[in-house]
């Protein structure tokens, strides 16, 4: 320290103290507390908490929010303390800070603290902030502080600060900075365990010490990071899938386009196909031999439950299911001919030319969602009692596929009252 404690503990006034105030702001971010703190620079245990919380200055200028007008629809101003925002980082430093709008700001948490003096629900104040609930009390929870009467207090400028020391990235690694947890996971890695096991060992072996805690992300955050030196980067062979990198997982809405020509999905279906009560609309996919070296291609009306089969005796590529389609589509009449519902399989890159040559619309299912196609996944099991898995699907001729499909349309179905595909399409067309 550059300076003497002061032997007259007096009051002095505030512009006096700022060496002791610097010196008590470096040992705070050295890791002393706030009480050990102010007694190394020989201040009251109160001015040190002050110093922390930031003390409002009536030589300063007020803050905006101090400023501003309050409407009866908006938040009381807090002024009891305002931030000191050159006890904690330079003041280069803090004009540069831009807090982005997913991050709570100090005026947001001036009004948390104002509503809290007022009794006010965490569920209002997270609606009056344009704010979901658990991001308020997440807020809360990690800022406040210790009062007195053993009553926990929310202070928006400590929360502010507190804040911004946790914003500056990247954060040094928990595995890095401990050698013994580091050999620890490298041990577990060399006995070909998964991360996720190493974790959980080490939880069971040392329960009572949290430094030796850790989560499979860290683990793999580790070994994946490139020019961390945490852990060998031979230890990526270690792992189960064998792959130096980490390969991402796309989301639904960011797919590529599946096919040159553009779906329309299911959601533009017409609201008749949904409730089933005009038949015509179809469902359709295809059931794969052993290997995908052959396929069936299975439609179903949805209306009726009737069933026809798609004879691919060479392949199932775009070009072969679309002729097939197409000669199936010309045999119906054309009240039966509304529409087509398939998922996104590669075999349908030729949907716009089927459209074209049948006039039948094609609409395509939301990845991932076979719901969407009940009657025909339901169909697909059912055919499996002819067709089992890993066969080859290529041996069987069209009359076979035609009797399967004229057996299965004369079955009694609990969905139709017991009446058969075939019974209630007949009644349909008669009508």
């Amino acid at each position: 320290m550059d300076f003497e404690v002061r032997k007259v503990r007096s009051a002095q006034g505030r512009r006096k103290l700022t060496a002791e105030r610097a010196e008590y702001f470096r040992l705070v971010n050295a890791g002393y507390t706030s009480k050990e703190a102010s007694a190394a620079v020989g201040v009251n245990e109160r001015t040190g908490r002050e110093w922390r919380n930031g003390r409002w200055d009536p030589q300063r200028l007020r803050p905006p929010a101090a400023q501003a007008t309050r409407r009866p629809d908006q938040e009381r101003v807090h002024t009891r303390r305002a931030p000191v925002l050159q006890d904690r980082v330079p003041a280069a430093a803090a004009a540069a800070v831009e807090v982005r709008s997913r991050f709570l700001s100090e005026r947001e948490r001036i009004h948390i603290a104002d509503r809290l003096r007022e009794k006010a629900s965490i569920r209002s104040i997270a609606a009056e902030l344009g704010r979901s609930p658990s991001t308020v009390s997440r807020e809360i929870r990690r800022n406040r502080t210790d009062g007195t009467r053993k009553q926990w207090h929310y202070r928006p400028f400590a929360a502010q600060a507190r804040a911004d020391g946790r914003r500056p990235r990247p954060k040094p690694r928990k595995i890095s900075q401990n050698p013994e947890l580091r050999d620890a996971v490298q041990a577990g890695l060399d006995q070909r365990w998964s991360p996720e096991q190493i974790c959980h060992a080490l939880r069971r072996q040392f329960p009572h010490r949290p430094e030796m805690h850790v989560v499979h992300e860290t683990v793999y955050q580790a070994l994946y990071v490139q020019g961390r030196g945490h852990l060998r980067r031979e230890v990526a062979g270690a792992l189960r899938s064998g792959r130096a990198r980490r390969r991402p997982h796309r989301q639904a809405n960011c797919r590529q386009p599946r096919f040159t020509d553009p779906m329309v999905m299911i959601s533009e279906r017409p609201a008749e196909a949904d409730d089933r009560a005009v038949p015509g609309h179809w469902e359709g996919d295809l059931i794969i031999g052993k290997d995908s070296g052959s396929a069936i291609g299975t439609l179903v009306e949805r209306s009726t439950r009737y069933v026809m089969l798609l004879h691919l005796p060479a392949d199932h590529t775009a070009a072969s299911v679309r002729a097939a389609l197409t000669e199936t589509a010309q045999r119906l009449p054309q009240h039966l001919k509304r529409s087509l519902t398939w998922d996104q399989g590669a075999e349908m890159a030729a949907h716009r030319s089927f459209t074209l040559a049948t006039n039948v619309p094609v609409y395509f299912c939301d990845p991932a969602s076979p719901w969407q196609r009940g009657s025909n996944e339901n169909t697909n099991g059912l055919l499996r009692q002819y067709f089992p898995k890993g066969t080859d699907l290529s041996v069987h001729t069209r009359e076979h596929l035609d009797a399967v499909a004229a057996q299965l349309n004369g079955r009694p179905r609990k969905t139709l009252d017991w009446e058969t595909p075939a019974e209630r399409l007949h009644k349909l067309l008669a009508a």
